[in-house]
């Protein structure tokens, strides 16, 4: 077996844009900045006084109702999940995202579009090595009738399983392995869904304002109301690994082992990590010249970084 020792990643250039947040319905605009090596992927407010950062990271997390929000010294940034799986589907290790608002801009509920913004900005190696997460032994973690179970492996494997009683979506299975390209191909397309009554109910409560089918896979009671249908027969199930994948980039690390999720959400996705963090015989951090080549062919992810940090130094 050929081995490779692997770099982290940023952006060649700066690059922005401007779209709507799910939840609060704000438009926003987002750049994405070059970081130096070791920075990981931070989020600054600039529409706050001092414009405070956050370090993406699974302890940072701090809501998981319908997203992933993160925050620090009770500044917040919300639905991070899409942005995260997508660097870490593109590589890109170390970048700061600036917003002029509370919510990372949802575009159309896939991560097709951030992948687009990084192939704009290009990326750039830096001469750093990253680390990986290898899981040793297995680990499982359940609630009710969800559950995530992780076993050692060679590469990164997910198999999610979602059930739900409507007949357009149902009980949906699929199993994937994480290189960048099958990533851009089967996954990064796959939208957010939801069912019309309980986006009304969200709406009533002033939760889901931005949501609409330019931004959803939406159902009634008996149908799909997009009229451009499905992106994948099985988008459900697709987009439920994308959010899983991007919960997982909140480690700093690439993940190495075999997960099996039933049934889960946000919730369970950073309550597993969070557990598992506790276990150290559980899992080895890998340096890159340990690592096959077949794992994550010319990817990097963040390396690990400390999450009580409570100083964040500017660009």
């Amino acid at each position: 077996m050929n081995y490779k020792f692997c770099r982290q990643r940023t952006t060649e250039r700066e690059v922005r844009c401007k779209g709507i947040g799910l939840h609060s319905g704000a438009k926003v605009s987002m750049k994405l900045k070059p970081a130096p090596a070791n920075y990981g992927v931070r989020f600054r407010r600039v529409d706050m006084s001092g414009s405070p950062t956050i370090i993406a990271h699974y302890h940072h997390v701090v809501d998981t109702m319908l997203a992933t929000r993160i925050g620090f010294n009770g500044v917040t940034v919300s639905t991070v999940e899409h942005l995260m799986a997508a660097l870490l589907g593109s590589g890109v290790d170390n970048v700061l995202v600036e917003l002029d608002g509370p919510e990372v801009p949802i575009f159309d509920g896939s991560a097709a579009h951030y992948l687009d913004l990084v192939q704009e900005a290009g990326t750039r190696e830096q001469g750093v090595p990253c680390q990986y997460l290898k899981i040793e032994r297995p680990f499982y973690v359940q609630e009710g009738d969800s559950y995530i179970k992780a076993v050692p492996s060679e590469h990164l494997r997910v198999r999610y399983t979602i059930d739900f009683p409507h007949r357009l979506v149902g009980r949906q299975e699929y199993s994937w392995d994480f290189d960048t390209d099958t990533f851009r191909k089967d996954i990064a397309r796959a939208r957010t869904f939801g069912f019309l009554k309980d986006v009304q109910k969200l709406q009533s409560m002033g939760l889901a304002q931005g949501g609409s089918l330019d931004n959803a896979v939406v159902f009634d009671d008996y149908r799909i109301l997009n009229r451009d249908g499905f992106r994948y027969s099985n988008e459900c199930v697709r987009h439920k690994i994308l959010d899983f994948v991007g919960d997982l980039a909140l480690t700093g690390m690439r993940m190495v082992g075999n997960f099996e999720v039933h049934k889960a959400g946000h919730a369970l996705h950073n309550r597993f990590l969070k557990q598992l963090m506790t276990k150290p015989g559980y899992f080895t951090v890998l340096t890159p010249a340990a690592i096959p080549t077949c794992f994550f062919p010319s990817a990097a992810i963040p390396t690990f970084l400390d999450p009580l940090q409570q100083v964040v130094k500017p660009l």
